[in-house]
């Protein structure tokens, strides 16, 4: 099993666009690495001032708030950012970096005393969520709350997608609290910042909270499976970490490119558009592919080879431009975290059952990680 597909390759080296049905809409996808970073830099003709849009397939259904700042454009983009970033910069605090060590660490134990574990949701979801509450600095205690969610917060793990109540109610219970008894955490620091002289509504609290709860979750739950599927698969690879651990950087970027969990994002175009020779008319979606751009041959020298030395590597999985990814810093420490401890504590990893989860659409199937995979791991 590979966990990773690139379905996109024959579209890429022809047109460079794919237009897919996306439930009621077809959607122009473009493909190339160039053309992708391109249009990302692009705001002007590829809007991402767009509530509720900018995900494909899109969020109406279950979400009643624009995510901020990911559905906004410059200025007010970089404005938004600027109020919650310093959260973000955490994780490159030393006091985080060894809260992380030490909880992954303690999962690795866990882990290697035991017969087996099922990975997605008994290793990467309560790393994923117990690793968020160092981010916002709240209690670790509320990941016990978080991962009872699942592993998608807007949709039963597997099945369709649902309206986001669970987690509105419970972000507006933390603002209430925050409003009145405002602490050092992101619930209070947001109910007290201010956006050109005023306020933020609660509204705009609720855009960023959701965007923090949801854009980092399933992304670094599937990163961490895939990551220790590949090196349950390919046992010379931990072997090739462990012989030089100054490799891990490279090699997690290499993870990053190749298990790229969102396959695309949207934006609009606000007036007829002529993309790569297809009429996208006013109003109407593309879409941004990055799984398909970090398959590029043009940008990647063999690309459908994992190779965790490759440099350099400018994959798109954080995306690009503006809109570079708040929480990369984040996904990078988890990750580089986790394979400096395999290195240090496992001598191998072996793959007892996988099932791996596939994207059913229209034009394509597209691979991606696993619903469910579980690993024994064999202690040094």
């Amino acid at each position: 099993m590979s966990a990773f597909s690139d379905p996109f390759r024959e579209a890429r080296a022809s047109t460079g666009v794919l237009q897919c049905p996306f439930h009621g809409e077809t959607i122009t996808m473009i493909l190339r690495h160039e053309d992708v970073r391109k249009a990302a830099k692009d705001w002007q003709t590829f809007s991402s001032d767009v509530p509720f849009r900018v995900p494909i397939p899109s969020e109406e259904d279950v979400r009643s708030m624009r995510q901020l700042p990911i559905e906004t454009n410059p200025p007010e983009h970089a404005e938004y950012r600027e109020l919650v970033e310093p959260f973000f910069q955490r994780a490159k605090d030393p006091a985080m970096m060894a809260q992380v060590e030490t909880l992954i660490d303690s999962l690795i134990t866990r882990t290697l005393e035991s017969e087996s574990i099922e990975i997605v949701n008994d290793f990467a979801l309560p790393v994923q969520s117990r690793a968020l509450t160092y981010l916002l600095n709240v209690p670790e205690s509320e990941a016990e709350i978080w991962i009872g969610w699942g592993i998608h917060v807007f949709k039963v793990t597997g099945g369709e997608f649902k309206k986001g109540t669970v987690l509105e109610d419970y972000l507006h219970q933390k603002f209430d609290a925050a409003e009145a008894n405002p602490g050092t955490d992101f619930f209070s620091a947001l109910v007290k910042a201010e956006f050109h002289g005023r306020r933020l509504t609660r509204e705009e609290c609720m855009g960023f909270a959701n965007l923090a709860f949801a854009g980092g979750r399933d992304t670094i739950i599937h990163t961490i499976s895939c990551a220790l599927g590949y090196l349950a698969e390919h046992p010379e690879a931990l072997e090739f970490l462990r012989a030089d651990p100054k490799r891990i950087t490279l090699a997690s970027e290499e993870f990053f490119r190749v298990f790229m969990p969102l396959t695309h994002i949207g934006r609009v175009c606000p007036a007829d558009t002529d993309v790569k020779g297809i009429t996208v008319k006013a109003n109407e979606r593309i879409s941004l592919a990055w799984a398909s751009a970090n398959f590029d041959e043009q940008a990647f020298p063999h690309p459908h080879e994992v190779r965790l030395d490759r440099k350099p590597n400018p994959h798109l999985s954080f995306g690009f431009g503006t809109h570079l990814c708040l929480g990369a810093p984040h996904a990078r420490l988890i990750l580089r975290t986790l394979l400096k401890l395999c290195c240090e504590r496992v001598k191998s990893i072996h793959i007892v059952k996988a099932e791996e989860r596939v994207e059913h659409e229209a034009q394509f199937d597209r691979t991606l990680g696993y619903d469910s995979l579980v690993l024994m791991m064999e202690p040094l």
